[in-house]
């Protein structure tokens, strides 16, 4: 596969991902825990995939680039707002990710490269996602015990992957 054909695949499986934010959501409004616990983790895989992609490719298309943080936010900000909601998360905690997403993505959109991700950004998003995988496992896959455990260790991974995320900020606003 040559470097243009890695780009496209990249770009695809970016859109891809924006395009489950919907399905996650809806899947968890009706009730479908299971089904939402894969699409989280068919988004996951595909960011991590898309990156490989561009980075085999020798860089992603500057179009992926700007796109790629904001699928991220697409798929995790919605069931972010479903646990909020749900009274799983204090929304006010959700509140401060929302706004530290809104102004990172104004900041990276007056960058011309997209303004590339940084480590502590990277980690961020891979805390949240782990994060959001414990506290969305499905009460039907084990003991009503360990389940509870799972999502206790989600709710408790959660907070790092808040304060990963404003100091990321903190970091990105610092070299702009």
């Amino acid at each position: 596969m040559n470097a243009a054909q890695c780009r496209r695949l990249a770009d695809g499986l970016t859109v891809g991902r924006a395009a489950l934010g919907l399905p996650l959501i809806l899947a968890l409004s009706s009730g479908l825990s299971g089904l939402a616990w894969w699409l989280l983790l068919l988004g996951g895989l595909s960011d991590a995939a898309d990156g490989w992609l561009a980075r085999r490719a020798g860089g992603g298309s500057v179009w992926g680039a700007r796109l790629d943080p904001l699928t991220d936010k697409i798929l995790i900000l919605a069931p972010l707002l479903w646990l909020g909601a749900a009274g799983n998360l204090p929304l006010w905690a959700i509140w401060l990710l929302l706004a530290r997403e809104l102004l990172i993505s104004g900041w990276r959109a007056g960058q011309g490269s997209g303004g590339p991700a940084s480590w502590s950004g990277k980690a961020k998003t891979i805390l949240q996602f782990a994060s959001l995988l414990l506290l969305l496992w499905p009460q039907g896959w084990g003991a009503a015990a360990a389940v509870g455990a799972l999502h206790s260790l989600g709710f408790w991974l959660f907070w790092p992957s808040l304060l990963l995320a404003l100091s990321s900020a903190w970091g990105y606003l610092r070299k702009g």
